[in-house]
């Protein structure tokens, strides 16, 4: 078996529980590591089927509950805790049978002191807790009236195999998944994958490949997201994970030998090595009819150099330019959003030009604004800001030149290290303007981990392609601000009409309303707009309860 280093490998994690320690886990193994939430916890609206199970345990309607999580046991405790019944619930769990998934709901039920009838084992899908039932009650599960605790996104096939098998089947929902509240990381993640921004892909949980998709169909991204999966190394902890992935038309390279996160992470940086090399290749083969029609600087340099031989090879010359255009406005033109626009250039720039990492800085006053990334950085996109002049991409924007640099990009006098950017510890950098009515609108940069002699067509070609962006990136954050002036002017107005409500229902001034309103947005860290919302919704519930009860009641 290899070694078990990444050796520099970019490694996406959509962890969210556990991010820190994921990350840790990934530089341990010589990873450079993304790690992007995909999902939050929260709780239900309303514990009503919660409730209604502990209601029925306690009379003694169920024989068999099967815990499928060790933090929703916690969560039912706390439920029954809230209404006062926690010591009766567990009493009542110690009078029936009790079958667990795996370790974490077998440690909640040891330290209730309740007895565990059966616990399904390695890897703990729902055909191992299935069969583990089988076992253990045989033909008395016939009879059995069951209760499943779930665990955020509800498990189809379980609850189909208990229906076949069982008398009874209750499903208790005690807490979910939901997407994170910022969705803009994963936005550049799916960016990421899609543009080969990244080497090797972990899923530890199939909710994460849900919520991965669901964002790549908000983006009208899913047959970009689908074409970057295949085109990287990508790992499952288990086989409820791979059949969700597969479900999504991804089939993972591999699984660890055990569904955890340390057997995960040492298994991939064992074996995604060869993997991504071989994968690489691959992509190679199969781009290299799409790259030969989109290197328009070096079919020119073949036509100034070389007399064409045939009429078959001087048509080719002809087309190969007609293809660049047409990729590369389809690509523009397909795209709505100031992102989205900027997220398929670096997808087109990365695919004619290889590199390592690329960025899309965009003029804004006298600041360029870091926009867009091959690589995933929610920590500093849409926030790094470089004045003109300051370092190569400043340089590069106050000039209007590019800058090539083979080696050593670092120890280049205009260089300017930003401690959140990886990249900085690169050696190769090629730097271009990009362009618009004569001005300029933004910079692109490509990096490389290790020494590169870009050619001239390269650097000819990235050029052109800053001509031909430049109005559309122009357009695209002309549009941005606009879109986020009327943001404002909507959020002003519903915070005066709220303001206007305060005035009326707490007999205070103007002043007096306002200052009530930023109260409760710094205590609840609940933006203006949104405390604004509330109240209007309030007034709107009022106003409706009022019209109801004012409504005649028509007679028999």
């Amino acid at each position: 078996m290899a070694p078990a280093s990444f050796d520099g490998l970019r490694i996406l994690s959509l962890e969210s529980r556990r991010a820190t320690e994921m990350a840790k886990l990934i530089r341990t193994y010589g990873g450079e590591p993304f790690v992007v939430p995909s999902m939050r916890e929260v709780p239900l609206e309303s514990n009503r089927l919660a409730l209604d199970f502990i209601e029925r345990l306690l009379v003694g309607e169920f024989d068999l509950l099967i815990c499928l999580t060790g933090v929703g046991m916690r969560a039912l405790m706390t439920i029954a805790e809230s209404v006062g019944k926690r010591d009766e619930v567990i009493e009542a769990l110690r009078k029936i049978r009790i079958a667990a998934r795996g370790p974490k709901p077998v440690a909640v039920l040891k330290e209730l002191a309740i007895p565990i009838a059966t616990v399904a084992p390695e890897p703990n899908t729902w055909r191992e807790m299935m069969t583990a039932i089988e076992q253990t009650f045989g033909e008395t599960l016939s009879g059995l009236r069951v209760a499943v605790q779930e665990y955020g996104a509800t498990n189809p096939e379980l609850l189909e195999a208990l229906a076949t098998r069982t008398a009874e089947v209750t499903k208790i929902p005690v807490y979910q998944w939901a997407l994170p509240e910022d969705l803009q990381p994963l936005r550049e993640a799916v960016l990421a994958i899609a543009s080969g921004g990244v080497d090797v892909l972990l899923f530890t949980t199939a909710v994460q490949a849900i919520h991965l998709f669901e964002v790549a169909t908000q983006m009208s991204s899913v047959e970009d997201l689908r074409a970057g999966l295949r085109s990287i190394v990508v790992v499952s902890i288990g086989p409820t994970t791979t059949e969700e992935l597969v479900h999504q038309g991804i089939t993972p390279d591999f699984e660890p030998s055990h569904p955890k996160m340390g057997f995960l992470v040492n298994e991939a940086a064992q074996l995604s090595g060869k993997l991504v090399e071989e994968k690489k290749s691959r992509s190679a083969r199969s781009m290299n009819a799409r790259q030969a029609g989109l290197r328009i600087a070096v079919a020119r340099s073949a036509s100034v150099e070389t007399a064409p031989e045939t009429a078959a090879s001087a048509s080719v010359q002809v087309i190969e330019p007609i293809d660049f255009l047409h990729e590369i406005t389809s690509r523009i033109a397909s795209a709505d959003s100031f992102h989205k626009v900027l997220g398929r250039i670096v997808d087109f720039v990365t695919t004619v030009i290889p590199c390592d990492s690329c960025f899309i800085y965009v003029l804004e006053g006298e600041k360029l604004m870091l926009r867009a990334s091959k690589n995933p950085h929610a920590d500093v996109i849409d926030s790094l800001g470089i004045k003109l002049g300051q370092g190569i991409t400043g340089w590069v924007a106050e000039h209007r030149e590019p800058v090539v640099l083979a080696a050593n990009a670092s120890d280049d006098p205009r260089f300017k290290q930003f401690k959140n950017l990886p990249e900085d510890r690169f050696e190769a950098m090629l730097s271009t303007p990009i362009l618009c009515a004569g001005k300029v609108v933004g910079v692109v940069n490509l990096q490389h981990r290790l020494s590169y002699q870009h050619t001239t067509n390269e650097v000819r070609l990235l050029s052109t392609i800053g001509y031909l962006v430049g109005a559309e990136v122009e357009r695209a954050r002309l549009e941005n601000e606009n879109a986020q002036l009327t943001g404002r002017l909507e959020a002003r107005k519903a915070v005066e009409r709220a303001k206007g409500i305060l005035q009326r229902d707490m007999r205070v001034g103007e002043e007096e309303a306002y200052r009530m309103m930023q109260r409760e947005s710094r205590q609840r860290r609940k933006s203006m707009l949104e405390i604004a919302e509330a109240i209007l919704l309030g007034e709107e519930i009022r106003k409706g309860q009022l019209a109801a009860e004012q409504k005649p009641v028509s007679g028999s």
